[in-house]
């Protein structure tokens, strides 16, 4: 018999004699079948279709040329291009929205799918006659003589991306087209006639992007997804003539970066991974290691207002704008007293009128280092070192930037490297982020406060605290920009640089029995700056026709002063109370933060227990900003700050209130809905108010 045969055989008889022992056992129920364990991220596979818009988030580049004017060869220009400080960009104001539909494969944690979407767009600009060299140079204003459009976008895209937990991230790439309107409009300068002529034309180009989305019910996902467009060249095209030089000749070029939120909706449905919709995105332990990220989108417009002038950082009505940031938080633990940490960070967009308007600014994720397209920086390295002082010890769970560890209560903690002042004073429980909750920069922060930094709010330095159950008292010593309002920190950190010390006394409020913090804090800068006396006599004596160039010209290393008071304490377990007041002498120049010599803020967050959504929050607050009398003068006589200058001043102090409702829709992700009205907006009674209204999405994992 052969192997195999004699293998059968065996078999055989095994399966008879293990019958036969399983006659003579007593008979058992059948065992139920166990149900199969819950994936680990959600399986994204199927048909799904959705909605998207944004509005001031996506920023268009029109290119023309070759072009002639009168058989006359001019140079290639672009939109915007010679455009004078006060318009730049100003125009660009967009508005994005449609529909989209796709088809998901997904592989395991791998998915690969296509999609098409359909969507209107404002995307506009004008471009000056100054840029173009037809004659009008002179004019003043400048005539506004080629104006383009794009107003319908199709696109067909393919999607590879990895599923983790209840996130899809995911790449495009794949076809556009557009339709696209040139307007041009030449006025004869001797007559007074105008010429308008108009041309439409069809683009077809290719578009690559990125995106991220999460599962919040079975059915339906939140995402933002990002896109850049290029739409390529057209041909030549004739725009009417110029008088008394001919006809105009040209191309068109167009591209674009654009921002959308999006709600997709899943109609075969979505299993949601059950160990993580059980889990809060900040509570697990991995050891040695912390990886944590966010991303946060702000939507933020401002109808009409009175406006019967405008400066250079004047705000500018009917305006929408948007930006984005996308955070990963990275730590290791070197030894048990050792820690290193970093966060790269992408951001995009601007905030309204490119974040100048306003001296308690309206949106805190605004970075005056705004950029049309994701910009990637390393916004945080840094070493931490803990010296543990003995007596009790507390656990630390693994969070944002911060690895689980147990430490002494009682310690001294050193830390080095790249950071954000904020990340360790002028905290507070209630206002303090605004990715989470109040966005007014007069309410999240002490705002006459000038905490060194570069534009994005990072500086380089050495911090050290010494913790006590009933106390901390932190101090720090940092790099200072070169120039106020400046990306480039000093390296001559013995020269120019900026100390502050913080005490923060933690207490029980009696009676109520619940838990506070009084936080009291100084700084004092040495930074490359104006004094404001010295530039207004330079300027009023008629040695500089512009006080910005005395400024300019006058600065140096010279000193900035100035404290700050912080309140935080719980009512209710549900209810908190939050309270500002800050100052600085109002001599010289701010060197980072924003125009505020003295402010006061507070206000209220509750959380929403008593309508049965405990994971809510409700805020309201209120700021009153005010200048230094040398700082008002410096306005009055056309002088530019950090965020605001008019070009004149009928000063008032600058009044706001906020009020959002933020509503977690998971653990992870909260939509918020947010109003702001600012009275005396940049401290001009002639000028507003304004109304701002906003929309927040924030994500976490």
């Amino acid at each position: 018999m052969g192997g195999a045969g004699f293998g059968a055989a065996l078999g055989l008889c095994a399966g008879i004699a293990g019958a036969a022992a399983a006659d003579l056992r007593t008979p058992t129920a059948p065992s139920l079948p166990t149900a199969a364990p819950a994936p680990a991220y959600v399986d994204w596979s199927g048909p799904y279709l959705g909605i998207e818009g944004s509005a001031g988030a996506s920023f268009g580049n029109y290119s023309f040329g070759p072009s002639t004017v009168g058989g006359r060869p001019i140079p290639v220009f672009q939109s915007g291009d010679s455009t004078r400080r006060s318009d730049a960009g100003r125009e660009a104001t967009t508005a994005v929205g449609g529909l989209f539909g796709g088809y998901n494969w997904q592989y395991g944690p791998y998915l690969y799918g296509i999609e098409a979407d359909l969507y209107g767009a404002n995307l506009k600009r004008p471009v000056p006659s100054t840029a173009v060299g037809f004659g009008y140079e002179t004019v003043d204003p400048p005539f506004s003589v080629i104006r383009d459009k794009t107003n319908l976008y199709g696109a067909v895209r393919g999607r590879l991306g990895y599923s983790f937990e209840n996130y899809l991230v995911y790449a495009t790439f794949g076809l556009a087209g557009a339709g696209a309107r040139v307007l041009a409009t030449y006025p004869d300068l001797a007559t007074g006639a105008v010429a308008t002529a108009r041309k439409d034309l069809s683009f077809l180009g290719f578009t690559l992007g990125a995106g991220v989305q999460y599962a919040i019910t079975p059915n339906l996902a939140l995402g933002l997804d990002y896109r850049y467009v290029d739409l390529g060249r057209s041909g030549r095209f004739d725009l009417g003539s110029v008088p008394g030089l001919g006809p105009v000749s040209t191309q068109a070029a167009f591209s674009s970066h654009q921002m959308m939120a999006r709600l997709s909706w899943y109609p075969g449905g979505l299993t949601l991974p059950a160990e993580v919709a059980d889990d809060a995105p900040g509570s697990r332990d991995t050891g040695r290691f912390s990886l944590h990220g966010q991303t946060t989108f702000v939507n933020q417009g401002v109808p009409g207002f009175r406006s019967p002038y405008r400066g250079e950082n004047s705000l500018v009505p009917h305006q929408a704008q948007a930006t984005t940031t996308a955070t990963l938080f990275l730590g290791f633990k070197l030894t048990d007293s050792t820690e290193l940490y970093y966060n790269p960070e992408f951001s995009q967009g601007f905030g309204l009128s490119r974040t100048l308007g306003v001296a308690g600014f309206v949106n805190g994720e605004a970075q005056k280092a705004g950029a049309p397209f994701p910009k990637l920086r390393s916004n945080r390295y840094f070493i931490r070192q803990t010296f543990g002082l003995g007596g009790p010890t507390e656990d630390v769970p693994d969070g944002v930037n911060q690895v689980a560890m147990t430490r002494d209560i009682e310690r001294i903690t050193v830390v080095a490297g790249k950071f954000a002042l904020g990340d360790f004073f002028d905290g507070n429980v209630y206002a303090h982020d605004p990715r989470v909750d109040f966005m007014n920069w007069s309410l999240w922060a002490s705002s006459a406060w000038d905490f060194p930094a570069n534009l994005p709010g990072f500086t380089q330095g050495v911090m050290v605290e010494y913790n006590r159950q009933e106390f901390a008292v932190r101090a720090a010593y940092t790099q200072v920009p070169k120039q106020p309002s400046n990306d480039v920190l000093d390296p001559r950190i013995f020269d120019r640089a900026g100390a502050n010390i913080e005490f923060e006394g933690r207490h029980v409020l009696p009676g109520l029995n619940q838990p506070g913090k009084l936080r009291l804090g100084l700084f004092s800068n040495v930074g490359n700056s104006a004094n404001y006396r010295q530039v207004i006599g330079l300027a009023q004596s008629g040695a500089f026709d512009d006080i910005n160039d005395a400024a300019a010209a006058t600065r140096r290393p010279r000193r900035k002063t100035g404290a700050y008071i912080n309140l935080e304490q719980a009512l209710t377990p549900d209810l908190g109370l939050f309270a500002r007041a800050s100052v600085s002498d109002g001599r010289n120049e701010s060197l980072s933060f924003t125009d505020i010599d003295r402010s006061v803020s507070g206000g209220f967050s509750l959380k929403g227990t008593a309508w049965e959504r405990p994971g809510d929050t409700v805020g309201v607050g209120a700021a009153v900003n005010g200048l230094s009398p040398a700082h008002r003068a410096y306005f009055a006589n056309g002088g530019l700050g950090l965020l605001i200058g008019d070009g004149r001043l009928n000063y008032a102090p600058e009044r706001a209130f906020e009020a959002y409702y933020a509503l977690s829709l998971t653990k992870a992700v909260t939509v918020s809905f947010d109003y702001q009205l600012v009275v005396n907006p940049a401290y001009n009674r002639d000028r507003g108010p304004a109304n701002f209204f906003g929309t927040r999405i924030h994500a976490d994992f």
